[in-house]
């Protein structure tokens, strides 16, 4: 299934249809075979060998770039796609036909039109539908980068400095992560339940329904059991639309045996379910993009290897130093 939803996006670098056929980057493809390459040796090994698999919550695991990579190839396509755009109406308007159609896949795919593959009782239940997943979530960082790409550059010259011409591009993002940032640790948690059945558990007895409290009446939290990402999601979503297994169930502290049932003695918050492609999450998604976007110009624009490479080192060291920063505020607030 993993690789399925993924395989769209192998032809998202689709140039516009012309009489002359642009030739392909070999670079981009290789590093998209790899992805797909990584993508199914996570899938497949990580039940076997767990330290590849993704990390629970904190943590860096190889899994864990899969998602940024794909999120990285569709932005740097879209620099080589709309390097020249004669008309943004109908660029547009590809662009956002296209996202539709990866967040209608992602749906189908994803929300639950499968559930009943193995007893040939196909269909999908709208109660509990999964409006969110992977392709979804790329569909909407490849909108946000297609839409920067069209209206918001501003390069006039060829040998006008990255800076200057996406300018507007890094406004966006720095906005995009600042609201991130924000609802994050600016909102309040308060306490809230939820209730599960025999239907989300095996472990519940059959007609019975458990109604779990999780104490929470905090702001900033980044656990599991209180962030505010979940939070929005329960709210905008709704919590019978968010993913039924996440893998916060493979902390210690929810105690899951090797048949992924969750005993009853385990906090409240290892039952509930959650969604590792929510909504705020997905508004990273869209920086990601853009960040890959940036990527691209370099790629598209530069013709000199030593240049192209400087610019992406420049641009690395920059988001490394970022990243270590905002990592270094998130141990801090888990330690407080």
């Amino acid at each position: 299934m993993a690789d399925l939803l993924y395989m769209p996006l192998l032809d998202i670098e689709e140039q516009p249809r012309t009489s002359k056929k642009t030739p392909r980057v070999a670079s981009l493809d290789v590093f998209r075979g790899l992805c797909v390459f990584l993508m199914m040796l996570v899938d497949y090994g990580g039940a076997i060998f767990p330290i590849i698999a993704h990390s629970p919550w904190n943590g860096l695991h190889l899994a864990d770039f899969v998602m940024p990579f794909f999120l990285f190839i569709a932005g740097v396509s879209l620099a080589l796609v709309y390097k020249r755009v004669p008309n943004r109406i109908e660029a547009t308007r590809k662009a956002v036909l296209r996202a539709a159609e990866l967040f209608l896949l992602g749906v189908i795919l994803q929300g639950g039109y499968l559930h009943g593959i193995n007893s040939l009782t196909y269909g999908v239940d709208m109660k509990r539908i999964r409006w969110l997943g992977i392709l979804q979530r790329i569909s909407v960082g490849y909108i946000f980068a297609a839409l920067c790409e069209v209206w918001l550059s501003c390069r006039s010259q060829r040998d006008a400095s990255f800076l200057k011409s996406y300018y507007w591009h890094w406004g966006v993002a720095f906005s995009l992560s600042a609201m991130y940032l924000g609802l994050l640790y600016g909102l309040y948690v308060p306490d809230w339940q939820f209730e599960m059945s025999n239907a989300t558990s095996s472990v519940i007895p059959t007609n019975q329904t458990y109604v779990y409290m999780v104490k929470c009446s905090v702001r900033g939290d980044l656990g599991p059991a209180c962030n505010s990402a979940g939070m929005i999601d329960r709210y905008v979503l709704g919590i019978d639309h968010l993913y039924k297994k996440p893998v916060y169930r493979n902390l210690k502290e929810c105690n899951m045996s090797t048949n992924g049932q969750v005993p009853e003695s385990s906090p409240s918050w290892c039952h509930a379910p959650f969604d590792p492609e929510g909504v705020l999450s997905s508004i990273t998604a869209a920086v990601a993009c853009i960040i890959g976007l940036q990527y691209g110009h370099s790629l598209a624009h530069l013709q000199d290897h030593k240049q192209r490479m400087q610019n992406w080192i420049l641009f690395s060291l920059s988001l490394l130093l970022v990243g270590l920063l905002l990592a270094a505020k998130g141990m801090h607030s888990d330690d407080s």
